[in-house]
């Protein structure tokens, strides 16, 4: 039975909606693309889809609830592999590039001396985590497998993204942009940020830990001209992580790190507040680029007396850095 059939046969016992129906076998059919271009066969990586449209059906019938800190689920099932397993047969490796691995070198020193790193990075694709940890895998494994992303409400409850969320140590949080988006549950969303904060900074006062956030609150999308380049960071999301790496009373480290992975599986041209979104995939080359540490107090125009036009031209400053190092990819 081929991918269709069976996401068609799932569909008609309702355990798939139309629409999540149409989304994967869209994703599937793109999937088969890129493979076969790259003189593949998707016969050979049919186990993966098996596996994956069963790990959705699950996600439909018994979602997971993920914690305000969720660590990877290694076993019994390792959906860290899963995820990475399942992206790389979609990367042109002769077009991929990582930049500044003396930088991460300094890094992995600074995380055993018991350092925090915090990333201020933009944000592409929904797997920019699998991205980054195939990116380090020959050079730097354990930071990309043990980094902590940031993630928001879509990847942690659309059932075609979550099996690859849980393969992932990650932060949840509400973003700005969606906590609206159902009136009545504002007040629980908000509460529950306070609760992942609170665990943060736990965490940073513990040490050892490499955070990577996106200040823009989402990914990446087409400007006017059809260029893509990082979108404007948030000055409160910027403090937010400082205040929590000062409160935690253990050496933080703040580096700008740039993402080039667009192309791979581009986002919708604008921001769906419904779950559900169409995936394409294009596959090809990622890279990723680390920059030298960021002076959080040094600064053009750190001696700026408003607080809110300081922090506004820190967030500034930093996004002009992640900017720079991605014009470079």
């Amino acid at each position: 039975m081929t991918f269709q059939d069976k996401a068609q046969e799932y569909c008609q016992k309702g355990w798939l909606e139309p629409r999540v129906k149409d989304n994967l076998i869209g994703f599937y059919e793109s999937y088969a693309e890129v493979v076969e271009r790259k003189g593949d066969s998707i016969e050979n990586h049919a186990q993966l889809f098996d596996v994956y449209i069963e790990l959705v059906r699950e996600q439909i019938i018994s979602p997971y609830s993920f914690e305000p800190y969720h660590k990877r689920i290694l076993a019994p099932f390792n959906y860290y592999l899963f995820g990475i397993e399942f992206l790389r047969p979609l990367l042109d490796y002769n077009e991929c590039r990582t930049y500044g691995l003396e930088i991460f070198d300094q890094i992995e020193i600074n995380l055993k001396k018991g350092h925090n790193v915090i990333f201020y990075a933009n944000h592409q694709v929904e797997a920019d985590p699998q991205a980054v940890s195939l990116l380090l895998e020959k050079t730097h494994n354990e930071i990309g497998e043990n980094v902590i992303f940031v993630a928001g409400e879509r990847v942690l409850t659309d059932p075609v993204a979550v099996p690859f969320s849980l393969g992932r140590n990650l932060l949840c949080i509400y973003s700005k942009r969606h906590i609206d988006n159902d009136p009545d549950l504002k007040e629980q969303k908000l509460m529950h940020n306070k609760k992942t904060m609170t665990i943060m900074r736990e965490m940073l006062t513990e040490g050892g830990k490499v955070i990577y956030v996106a200040p823009s609150g989402g990914r990446d999308r087409p400007q006017a001209d059809g260029t893509v380049s990082p979108a404007e960071f948030d000055p409160s999301s910027i403090e937010m992580f400082y205040l929590m790496a000062k409160k935690s009373g253990t050496k933080t480290h703040f580096h700008p790190l740039a993402l080039d992975t667009y192309n791979l599986l581009p986002p919708p041209q604008t921001v769906e507040k419904e779950l559900g979104e169409k995936r394409t995939i294009k596959g090809g080359g990622i890279s990723l680029a680390v920059g030298d540490e960021i002076n959080m107090e040094q600064f053009p125009g750190s001696s700026e007396k408003d607080k809110h036009v300081r922090r506004k031209l820190r967030a500034d400053y930093i996004h002009s850095l992640v900017k720079e190092h991605y014009e470079t990819l």
